[in-house]
């Protein structure tokens, strides 16, 4: 996690982002804290970045690349607003002793924010930030299955932003943001698919963090919430909404170093 200190709307890349609605930096920064005391609490040991001025999504960082065992596929971003986080990331990775591998030139990719494991299976976000060869091409290096997903709502624009696995076999999801083929690819690779509603996927309610059976997400989620304590999880709502207006949410703030829980590396 990188704490906020210099987070703020400087820019405008995705619809969520409007400089007219600048984010209250000090309900921020108790949101932020929040939401580590909240990881903390459901036995997360957090790394931090230092924040750095003028990259202000630098708190994004699952935006800083894919983990794969002690190796990390490095983002390329597509704005140029937040290429110059990369270097940063790639120092922090170095320093904490995994080995980085960078995209090829003429690639775009956006971490752990566009490439998710369910399973041994790479799902794969495409179109509005990173490019579907990217993803293919990570998938390649790692000699895994990966299935693109074709993201077709800008306010979805990653994919953590409407998928979210929870084990192998279940993930949330909110089908208006892919496709009919990623909808069906979706379905037929997953055997439990947990929909979410239009009200709640504007909460980012598929931006979650999981840990164990413990998910934390943003707050105003009760039909998800209700669903994952019927299927065994134990929900754990924290206020994020200053984070929102820069489109993301608690999975957008942290990167797991390990492996997510629905993870089986090849």
């Amino acid at each position: 996690m990188c704490p906020p200190d210099y987070y703020g709307i400087e820019y405008e890349i995705n619809p969520w982002m409007s400089r007219s609605q600048q984010s209250n930096l000090e309900v921020a920064r108790q949101q932020w804290e929040s939401l580590y005391a909240l990881l903390q609490k459901l036995n997360a040991s957090i790394e931090l970045m230092t924040p750095v001025k003028g990259l202000p999504d630098l708190v994004f960082t699952a935006n800083a690349g894919l983990i794969w065992h002690n190796r990390v596929f490095l983002s390329l971003f597509r704005h140029q607003a937040r290429q110059g986080e990369t270097p940063v990331d790639q120092q922090w990775f170095e320093q904490a002793g995994f080995e980085t591998i960078e995209m090829p030139e003429e690639f775009f990719f956006e971490g752990a924010g566009d490439a998710l494991f369910c399973g041994d299976t790479l799902f794969a976000g495409y179109l509005i930030r990173s490019d579907v060869k990217a993803l293919q091409w990570v998938a390649a290096e790692m000699k895994c299955r990966v299935i693109p997903l074709q993201l077709v709502d800008e306010f979805y624009y990653h994919l953590d932003t409407c998928f979210c696995p929870l084990s192998e076999t279940e993930a949330i999801y909110y089908p208006p943001a892919f496709d009919s083929y990623g909808q069906q690819a979706l379905q037929e690779h997953i055997p439990h698919l947990i929909p979410v509603v239009d009200e709640e996927a504007q909460r980012f309610a598929c931006n979650a963090v999981v840990i164990g059976k413990s998910v934390a997400l943003n707050t105003g989620c009760p039909q998800l919430e209700q669903t994952l304590r019927e299927r065994g999880y134990e929900p754990h709502s924290t206020p994020l909404d200053e984070f929102i207006k820069a489109g993301g949410s608690a999975k957008c703030l942290t990167l797991r170093l390990d492996g997510e829980c629905a993870t089986v590396w090849p």
